[in-house]
């Protein structure tokens, strides 16, 4: 826990001093380093900002304070920037180190953002300082007090509720978090015109529609990982979205995945889409290769004869396709360094690779699935 007394000394003007002298540094050298005032703070601060800098930018370009459990339940920069929130005024429920907070910052006239812990509330009042950050009002507040005595109205509503539980475990269900936004929807309804809620990256997307009926649901992925999995309860019509930033995306108004019946000849697919993880977690991979590839599965592969574009993933040429005997492929592999790709399919790297007598490496590729319960390896081209 990151105490008032930390945050005094890392305010100090030598302290401050010291981490822009030692920001290119090894945090380890620092520490042991005599002539630096306060060197282990010192040495925590430019460790977080080293590695805050392509996941938070902005914040490391103006050496921002960086508590170590607010920065590592935040979310990046990248994220946070692509909500499509935008209005007069926000309501944050739950700010932390305030990346949320921020962006909506940039889209709203005025943003009230809730943060119960008094030390970070002042971490991030002096972050927005450093920033140049004037519209925003951090308020030390739990969602509920706030909202007990709440006068004013606001277009939006952000909530990225607490996944951890008292004893640190990892909570996946909305009514276990914090704040209880299921129980605070009614009252958040009177204060806000619409409800932007932040889940877990392991969300289950259906899961939202059963608790709010009509929404919109979002996936996001970024680096080809699952980072959050967002719901806009707006007034829009129901519908499902996956989102690669970087990459594309995939939007429906309801899912309505159509199954390829098991292929009688392989030999007639020259290439195979690997889609991003955004698709598969927003099952809608049939949807996204309807017309120009072939899919059995949400959590597997899509099989194509003719080159697809507009993939929200990656397309892969194909060398072969092999029945997964591992006695057979072992003659083949055995050996060579092979980059594993894997999808829904019901072994690890690890035992695939100790299977076949390989190692992972760059040498070749190849892509283990399963279709129509049916497993296969195939080989890709370099």
């Amino acid at each position: 826990m990151f105490t008032s007394e930390e945050f005094r000394v890392v305010m100090r003007d030598e302290v401050r001093a010291a981490i822009e002298e030692n920001i290119t540094r090894r945090a380890e050298d620092i520490a042991l380093d005599r002539h630096i005032p306060h060197a282990a703070v010192v040495a925590t601060q430019v460790k977080r900002l080293q590695r805050a800098a392509s996941k938070l930018p902005s914040l490391y370009a103006v050496r921002a304070i960086l508590p170590p459990l607010a920065y590592e339940q935040s979310s990046s920069e990248l994220c946070a920037a692509h909500k499509g929130l935008e209005g007069g005024c926000a309501l944050d429920l739950t700010c932390g180190l305030g990346i949320d907070t921020m962006a909506l910052s940039k889209r709203f006239e005025r943003v009230v953002a809730l943060e119960r812990n008094e030390v970070l509330a002042e971490v991030v009042r002096e972050n927005l300082r450093r920033l140049g950050i004037t519209n925003v009002e951090v308020v030390t507040s739990s969602a509920e007090e706030y909202l007990s005595h709440c006068t004013d109205h606001f277009d939006w509503c952000f909530v990225d509720p607490d996944r951890r539980g008292a004893q640190g475990e990892k909570l996946y269900r909305l009514e276990y978090c914090s704040p209880n936004i299921i129980a605070l929807r009614e009252r958040v309804a009177q204060v806000a015109d619409r409800l932007c809620i932040k889940c877990s990256p392991l969300f289950d997307v259906d899961e939202a529609f059963r608790l709010f009926g009509e929404c919109r649901v979002e996936t996001v992925s970024l680096g080809g990982e699952c980072k959050e999995v967002n719901i806009y309860i707006d007034h829009s019509a129901s519908s499902i979205a996956a989102v690669a930033i970087g990459v594309g995306e995939v939007r429906v108004a309801a899912r309505e995945p159509q199954w390829s019946a098991m292929p009688s000849d392989m030999t007639a697919y020259r290439y195979m889409v690997l889609p991003d993880v955004a698709v598969q977690h927003a099952r809608l991979v049939a949807e996204m290769v309807a017309g120009r590839a072939e899919a059995w599965s949400n959590k597997g592969i899509a099989l194509a004869c003719a080159e697809p574009s507009d993939i929200v993933g990656r397309v892969f040429e194909i060398e072969a396709i092999h029945p997964f005997e591992p006695k057979l492929l072992k003659r083949q592999l055995k050996g060579r360094r092979i980059e594993i790709l894997r999808r829904d399919f019901p072994l690890s790297n690890s035992e695939i690779a100790k299977r076949l007598g390989v190692k992972e490496g760059a040498e070749a590729r190849w892509c283990f699935t399963t279709i129509c319960h049916k497993m296969f390896a195939i080989e890709l081209k370099n």
